[in-house]
């Protein structure tokens, strides 16, 4: 079985750690996203990517779901003694390696697909990992502050400012431009299974989306196409999606987001704007116990526990989704 998932940070690596028990033969292609990468000290970071290479290869620090298990901090130490550089973006020691070898390889010439495919080749995730796109993609974000109504990069938003500002507007800079990653729409195109993760529907699978014949490969593609809602009872497992959605005119539930991405099988009046013109995503939509009453048309809608405590309930919310999927087989 040949399964294709869409991926951001967290919640996406952990639900594709699960994925990877409940079906451990299947051909897992992961489509990460790429455009909360940032330029700090003259290194190209990729948040998302290293964390699903982290979380599938096991050097995660599991308490807090990002960055090196076992991180030491003595260069961030050292630019704090300069006074220099961003304090409020950590980069430990082990990190850095990543963030030195991504950067070197990029300035040499390689693509971000390649550079990619060299970091997991000693990492071994288990999966196949591909950016969405090789091009220069960036979320910001556009804030009102005492400072007045301007824009930061997702990560100063989220980080530095831990997405307290109100959010009036997302802008992914230079993604009308790009082109998908080499394979990443080959990989679509063949998949058995089609998987959006419970990751933010507007900074991680949006993104992903944007990237002009993303979404359109998997509207037309004849797998099933099933995701899982980020959101449990009104509020996000993780992170902010509940900061950003309404920027983008969705309500923060299970129905809302399931409804931005729309059915397949046919639409309704709530978002009909857009999602008539881009066409709906999902044959299934996978939503928690306590929402079991959230319907999306053109979808079929199941209800399970969708609370990633450990590894085994991962799995079992994967199983679930693949379940799903065999249930709304085109």
């Amino acid at each position: 079985m040949r399964i294709v998932a869409l991926a951001g940070g967290i919640g996406a690596a952990r639900f594709l750690r699960g994925l990877k028990v409940a079906a451990p033969t299947a051909e897992i292609t992961v489509i990460g996203n790429t455009a909360d990468d940032i330029t700090l000290l003259g290194l190209r970071v990729s948040p998302d990517l290293d964390t699903l290479m982290y979380t599938l290869g096991g050097g995660i620090d599991d308490t807090q779901g990002w960055g090196r298990d076992r991180e030491s901090w003595h260069v961030k130490e050292e630019l704090a003694a300069y006074d220099y550089g961003p304090s409020w973006y950590g980069l430990g020691d082990r990190d850095l390696a990543t963030h030195l070898v991504r950067t070197s390889l990029l300035d040499a010439g390689y693509s971000l697909t390649e550079v990619t495919a060299a970091l997991c080749h000693r990492w071994q995730p288990g999966a196949r990992l591909l950016p969405m796109s090789d091009d220069r993609i960036e979320t910001h974000i556009v804030i009102e502050d005492t400072q007045g109504r301007r824009a930061v990069h997702f990560q100063e938003y989220w980080v530095r400012l831990r997405a307290e500002p109100a959010a009036r507007d997302v802008v992914v800079v230079g993604v009308e431009d790009a082109h998908p990653a080499p394979g990443v729409l080959d990989a679509i195109g063949q998949a058995d299974v089609v998987l959006l993760p419970p990751s933010n529907p507007v900074v991680s699978i949006g993104t992903i989306l944007a990237v002009p014949g993303i979404r359109a490969a998997i509207t037309a593609v004849d797998a099933p196409v099933v995701g899982v809602s980020p959101i449990i009872g009104g509020a996000p497992v993780r992170g902010m999606a509940d900061k950003l959605l309404p920027a983008i005119g969705v309500e923060t539930s299970a129905v809302g987001v399931g409804r931005h991405y729309g059915g397949r099988g046919g639409h309704d009046e709530q978002g009909a704007h857009d999602e008539q013109d881009r066409g709906g995503l999902l044959d299934g939509w996978l939503v928690d116990t306590v929402d079991a009453d959230a319907t999306v048309p053109g979808a079929i809608v199941q209800a399970g526990p969708l609370l990633m405590t450990d590894v085994p309930a991962a799995a079992s919310i994967a199983r679930q989704a693949l379940s799903l999927a065999s249930a709304v087989r085109r």
